[in-house]
């Protein structure tokens, strides 16, 4: 009996060796979720939606292969922010290069992995225009890049001197003015990256999950639309078109290809902000009833519902993007081509403009056209008459038995004295003294 007890738990104590003490990797689901291209709203909205699909599958590890020149740091700190709350494992593997914001998006992952030729860095804030930005602004994404290092035990010295170019790192290349940019060797050595790999199949095997089953999340058709839409080179241009194809359909009868154009600009801006989360049917009820009250214009007195108008659909537009600045230079730039477009079209098609000759009056009184402000007494030159009163210069005369209003020439006619009229301007009748 003993023998065979102790055959049991020689047993047991040998199966207990055998079993791995944690969960083979092959129970493990690792989704790998691209971030290529420009950082902007549209690829928070995509990242968004992966995340959660990950979470709610029941990833173990989520996979964000960077690939990226950087963006819009709005979004970027949306993004990074979406970062901090996933509660899995973050992985950013840097396929090719994380810049700009691509790097600030990097530093939020727990680990950090690269390609041979992989680079990390060049991480300066500049506005829309491709300058410097403020100071203020500087100021704050220094502050940004700092927390995002420490807060994933990186050395902060290495962030900033990818964020500002006055920096005394004197290291990588970097100090003397230029920014830092590390390759994936630099990388390794700075504690910016935890290894460098070759593809994926070996990312997973320096993770310990090489058995792990791999989902890849991708974009829709409507959201690699919706990035493409919501860029920040193309909401101009969308705009531009669309209040130009509302100008030139001012000029043409019927509803035509222009106003068709406008209008699918307009329908095109709001469907990459839907689609994108940054908007709702809320912009699109307030362009609506800013282009009722731009109709209404047409028909009202005053100018009251073409600057309610106006300002509805501006104020949709900026509802819809939520970014002041861009909002104000699309605008600007949609306006300034659009009214220009509006005096050439004036110029060469002049009155043929349908929709505005409801508002502006063309028609003129000319004299050729039978229209005439007062009488000209032309009958009257050369005739002779009486002053009744004294003209100093001006008074009245009796001509053929006709009061008339008459002025003389400059000088003083008493009243009894005999006139000439000398000529007629209208109803200027000039008169004066008659030579016996």
């Amino acid at each position: 009996m003993r023998k065979w007890l102790l055959t049991v738990w020689s047993l047991l104590l040998l199966l207990l060796c055998i079993l791995p003490n944690k969960p083979m990797a092959a129970d493990k689901t690792v989704f790998v979720i691209p971030v290529n291209e420009t950082v902007e709203n549209g690829l928070y909205a995509f990242l968004e939606r992966g995340i959660d699909t990950a979470l709610k599958k029941g990833a173990s590890a989520i996979i964000f292969e960077i690939n990226t020149p950087g963006g819009v740091v709005a979004a970027a700190e949306k993004i990074a922010k979406l970062m901090d709350e996933t509660p899995v494992k973050k992985i950013a593997f840097i396929n090719n290069k994380a810049l700009s914001a691509g790097a600030y998006i990097s530093l939020h992952a727990d680990e950090i992995y690269m390609v041979p030729s992989g680079t990390i860095g060049s991480a300066a804030i500049i506005d829309s225009a491709g300058n410097a930005a403020s100071k203020k602004a500087q100021s704050y994404w220094l502050a940004a890049m700092k927390t995002a290092a420490e807060n994933n035990g990186r050395d902060p010295k290495f962030a900033l001197a990818m964020a500002s170019e006055k920096n005394e790192l004197d290291a990588y290349g970097a100090g003397n003015g230029k920014l830092l940019t590390l390759n994936a060797a630099q990388a390794r050595t700075a504690g910016y990256s935890e290894g460098t790999v070759k593809d994926q199949e070996e990312l997973l095997s320096a993770l310990n999950l090489a058995g792990a089953k791999v989902t890849s999340i991708n974009e829709t058709f409507a959201e690699k639309a919706a990035r493409f839409l919501t860029h920040p080179a193309i909401i101009p241009i969308l705009l531009t078109i669309g209040c130009l194809g509302i100008v030139i359909e001012l000029f043409t009868p019927g509803i035509g290809l222009p106003g068709l154009i406008g209008f699918f600009s307009f329908l095109l801006f709001f469907f990459g902000h839907m689609v994108a989360g940054l908007t709702g049917y809320e912009s699109i009820f307030l362009f609506g009833i800013g282009i009722i009250l731009l109709i209404l214009e047409l028909f009202l007195p005053g100018a009251i519902a073409g600057v309610l108008g106006f300002a509805c659909i501006a104020g949709s537009l900026y509802l819809a993007t939520g970014n002041l600045i861009l909002t104000s230079v699309s605008l600007l730039i949609a306006l300034t081509v659009s009214i220009g477009t509006a005096i050439l079209m004036i110029k060469v098609y002049g009155k043929k403009m349908r929709m505005l000759n409801k508002i502006i009056l063309n028609d003129s009184t000319a004299t050729d056209k039978g229209y005439v402000s007062n009488k000209n007494r032309i009958d009257l030159i050369g005739r002779e008459g009486l002053a009744l009163t004294a003209l100093r210069p001006s008074g009245i005369a009796l001509i053929d038995n006709e009061r008339v209003d008459v002025v003389s020439e400059g000088n003083f006619i008493a009243s009894g004295v005999k006139i000439k009229v000398m000529k007629a301007e209208g109803a200027r009748i000039v008169v004066r003294e008659a030579v016996e």
